[in-house]
């Protein structure tokens, strides 16, 4: 590369000729992209506005600390009376640790009214929801929650990870399973749905400081109100994660926690489509204190402001009609590809889905010696062919690296423009690979390690059929 000026670096050169090796990767992501189906449930197309703020200059700046307060509760509408705010911002500052925030200060609070709309009820208006916009992951954000609400040691209760749960819901690998006293609770053996009366009776007998509802995998909407009162009768904060069906909550496709649960916690880049962060709701002031305080100095530094620019973006976008239909579609298509798999013999895990992902068991398909098809290799095999997704425990299973599931999901697809046709048509595919996999496994240096084989032939006609699915949805 020709000697420039650095200055020359930051205004005029671009990527490709400043470094073309990553330039080439980004180029061979994006080709991958839009060759694949990606049928990953925690996966969806970023809006070309929404990754235009996510590269702005907001990016350059540091902004520890909150807007002033006045700002985070006024009205689209003023908050946008530059003039106004402004003059209040020079006589009375803010809550930053840094100068040179004053812009920071519309962004993040203009993210937050935004989001406060989407998720106000006829019961719960949008100035009774406290919202925190700081959040760089879904983890960071839910680790703020046990800061705010628990010490170390403290019973908690949430799903377990091998059901549907999140590592940060009392895995013993995260940081909540070693710092917390987890209690699990599960699915019925039978139905695989939530036993109400079970998590009430372990929820009474280990009375927990927090009680966690919300799933990665479990695919049936949950009763709130139910959860509501169980927590309230052994005196336990309710804890929502919605991390992966917010955007269906906020269009009515999904029960919304508001007014049930004490604090709500979702990502930003799920069902909302929009850049990986995360936010937390309250409708408690005082609880909305202690979570500022978690998230800030508590749990993180600095806010990435970049990316609450772009959180406030893609809640705009949320307020609009073509999302509403998108959620609408998400969920159809789910439904239709949920049958359709049934249909060619496929079982699915928790007996079928109401949201936007569902799970196979791939127990059923068995190999000459009786050992069955395990998520990894079916994944592996998926994605060879073109079809993204990924392996998954099921009820009943213990060991991850055994997992007897697979994952899908359809937010891509759907933003892609898949309807009912499509999926009945990747059903097929679907089957058609896993029906055809022959399982085995062998020993490896200390455990049992699953693998599967196909037809080459049977193979290579799948490919070309993910290819015309492709290149008919453009």
């Amino acid at each position: 590369m020709k000697e420039v000026e650095y200055r020359d670096l930051i205004y005029q050169k671009e990527l490709a000729e400043v470094d073309p090796d990553i330039k080439r990767i980004i180029d061979f992501e994006e080709k991958r992209q839009k060759e694949k189906i990606i049928l990953i449930p925690s996966e969806s197309i970023c809006p070309k506005a929404v990754r235009e703020a996510l590269g702005s200059c907001f990016t350059n700046i540091y902004a520890e600390g909150y807007p002033a307060l006045r700002m985070t509760r006024e009205e689209e509408k003023e908050l946008l009376n530059f003039d106004r705010q402004l003059s209040y911002y020079q006589r009375y500052s803010n809550r930053r640790f840094y100068r040179g925030c004053e812009y920071a200060d519309f962004i993040e609070s203009l993210a937050q009214r935004r989001i406060a709309r989407s998720f106000a009820t006829p019961k719960i208006k949008a100035g009774d929801i406290f919202v925190n916009v700081q959040p760089l992951s879904g983890a960071t954000a839910n680790n703020s929650v046990y800061e705010a609400f628990c010490k170390p040691g403290d019973t908690v209760m949430g799903m377990s990870l091998s059901v549907g749960g999140h590592l940060s819901h009392g895995s013993k690998v995260n940081r909540s399973g070693k710092r917390y006293q987890i209690v699990s609770y599960g699915v019925d053996a039978k139905s695989e749905r939530l036993d109400y009366e079970e998590i009430e009776g372990l929820a009474l007998r280990h009375k927990p400081k927090m009680i966690i509802a919300g799933y990665t995998s479990y695919p049936w909407t949950p009763d709130w109100e139910r959860f509501h009162k169980i927590a309230a009768q052994c005196g336990a904060i309710l804890f929502a994660d919605i991390s992966h069906p917010a955007g269906l909550v906020i269009t009515g496709f999904y029960p919304n926690p508001i007014g049930y649960a004490d604090v709500i916690t979702f990502t930003t880049h799920k069902t909302i489509c929009g850049p990986r962060a995360a936010v937390i709701l309250t409708t408690d002031q005082e609880k909305a204190e202690r979570i500022d305080q978690a998230v800030f100095p508590g749990e993180q530094g600095g806010p990435h402001l970049n990316n609450i620019a772009a959180i406030a973006v893609a809640f705009k976008i949320a307020r609009t009609r073509k999302f509403f239909n998108l959620q609408k579609k998400i969920v159809g298509n789910c439904k239709v590809l949920a049958e359709s798999l049934q249909k060619e013999g496929l079982k699915l895990a928790y007996g079928g889905t109401n949201t936007h992902l569902l799970v196979i068991d791939l127990r059923n398909i068995k190999g000459k010696n009786g050992y069955s098809l395990k998520g990894e290799p079916a994944a592996r095999i998926l994605d060879l062919a073109g079809i993204v997704t990924n392996k998954n425990t099921i009820p009943g299973d213990t060991v991850t690296a055994q997992a007897s599931g697979i994952r899908l999901g359809t937010p891509w697809v759907t933003q892609r423009g898949c309807g009912a046709s499509e999926m009945k048509k990747l059903a097929r595919i679907i089957a058609t690979i896993l029906t055809n996999i022959k399982p085995f496994s062998y020993l490896g240096l200390s455990e049992e390690i699953p693998r599967g084989k196909i037809d080459f032939k049977i193979l290579q006609r799948a490919k070309e059929d993910v290819k015309k699915l492709v290149k008919d949805i453009g």
